[in-house]
């Protein structure tokens, strides 16, 4: 059985609810999108020790940090314009401005309408986990792009950004711990999310495990040529006052876990992003892969 959801529910009461304009410390905001730049250092950079890294510096704090917060805080009436009227749905949350003109956050958009697409053609409900969802972006996004279906949406992330969620969408679900893996959905997201797990390859099981339709991972930095490494990022550009470690995952080892989890590739995505950290072996190239229960 489905998950309670958020039946009966529309994307146009949804952006009344959530539209006014949130204020924050636009100063410090400001002060952090220059940092990268200003103290002289590359915002990506190859980490060879690997997560050890962590315990060395006081700067990689990760993504539970309040300046994640307020960025989005910043961004959201602009992500909720950008969501309305019928323009091309080139839209990142993260970018110095929402609304871009580049491909990459257009693939993004257009591969999640596509697999929700699929995962509802049997069905007016569907259920959802998305898995480091933060706020609740792909909610609206999924909104907009199928309008007519009902969501049942449900988000783990870290405890700063799900208490935020529950105060926008008290209908939705959002946790802060694993608790959400106990139950199987429709769908499983996870986008830009699974590489800042230093156990990747047990959440990637455990999202397997809570999979009853399509799993889909997408926004993954991949390498062919060489074996999954460690890079450090410094997401000061984006209003982060934070530095957080990831992995750029060989395609074939990400591929073969989910296997190993009883998972088959259907369809893979080119997004179209790529990051080269300083002195890294390889290129990252973000891809998607959707996946479904092998049986």
């Amino acid at each position: 059985m489905a998950p309670a959801g958020i039946e009966g529910v529309s994307f146009k009461s949804v952006v009344k609810r959530v539209s006014p304009p949130i204020l924050i410390d636009a100063g410090r905001w400001a002060k952090h999108k220059l940092g990268s730049s200003m103290n002289g250092v590359p915002e990506w950079e190859y980490i060879p020790e690997g997560w050890s890294r962590a315990s060395e510096e006081r700067n990689i704090k990760g993504w539970n940090v309040p300046d994640v917060l307020e960025a989005y805080k910043t961004k959201w009436p602009e992500f909720v314009r950008s969501l309305e009227g019928t323009w091309p749905l080139g839209i990142s949350h993260e970018a110095d401005r929402v609304r871009v003109e580049d491909c990459s956050p257009h693939n993004t958009i257009m591969a999640y309408a596509y697999v929700l697409a699929l995962a509802s053609r049997n069905t007016r409900t569907v259920s959802i986990l998305d898995w480091g969802g933060g706020i609740g972006h792909y909610y609206l996004i999924g909104k907009a792009v199928l309008p007519g279906v009902e969501l049942a949406y449900h988000c783990r992330d870290l405890p700063i950004l799900a208490e935020y969620g529950r105060s926008l969408f008290p209908e939705a679900h959002f946790y802060d711990d694993d608790s959400c893996l106990e139950q199987k959905y429709d769908l499983v997201v996870s986008s830009s999310s699974l590489q800042y797990a230093e156990n990747w390859q047990d959440v990637l099981t455990g999202l397997a495990g809570a999979t009853k339709g399509y799993l889909y991972v997408t926004r993954i930095p991949v390498v062919r040529s060489h074996p999954s490494f460690v890079v450090l990022q410094r997401p000061y550009s984006a209003g982060y006052g934070t530095e957080y470690l990831g992995w750029f995952l060989n395609r074939g080892e990400l591929v073969e876990r989910a296997a190993d989890a009883g998972m088959k590739l259907i369809r893979e995505f080119f997004v179209g992003e790529r990051a080269e950290p300083r002195d890294a072996p390889d290129i990252g190239q973000y891809r998607g892969f959707l996946f479904e229960p092998a049986h």
